[in-house]
């Protein structure tokens, strides 16, 4: 059973930042990849970032390359997304999810995981 709690969305206009932050325990947080995804009304669920915790490696998608960052505290267990310059397309529900034993350039494009490895979400709004 993962512990995945997601808070920190809201709305912003155009430009503006966020911080998301996803809660883990120390099960779903340890040596793991965790990711942020993101879903626009509409639109299939996209892998946005991924965190490996075991060092920190981050891997971004193109969508959000230079403007998101992931981070992690590995005392609190938690990993948080920077979001800045947003846009309205960033516009959408964001997951926090535990995204399997180990990340890598490729693993931006593996099937997302399964039921059950999933936080509530947080919703994020972004005004033109």
């Amino acid at each position: 059973q993962v512990q995945l709690d997601e808070s920190g969305g809201g709305s912003v206009q155009a430009g503006g930042s966020l911080r998301l932050t996803c809660t883990t325990d120390r099960v779903t947080f340890g040596a793991n990849c965790l990711g942020w995804f993101r879903q626009a009304t509409g639109k299939e669920r996209e892998r946005v970032v991924q965190i490996y915790t075991a060092g920190g490696k981050t891997f971004y998608s193109d969508s959000v390359k230079g403007r998101f960052t992931i981070s992690q505290d590995s005392a609190m267990k938690r990993v948080y997304l920077q979001m800045n310059d947003l846009k309205p397309e960033d516009s959408a529900m964001y997951y926090c999810a535990a995204d399997g034993l180990w990340c890598s350039s490729t693993s931006l494009l593996r099937d997302l995981p399964r039921a059950g490895r999933w936080g509530q979400g947080t919703q994020v709004n972004v005004s033109s």
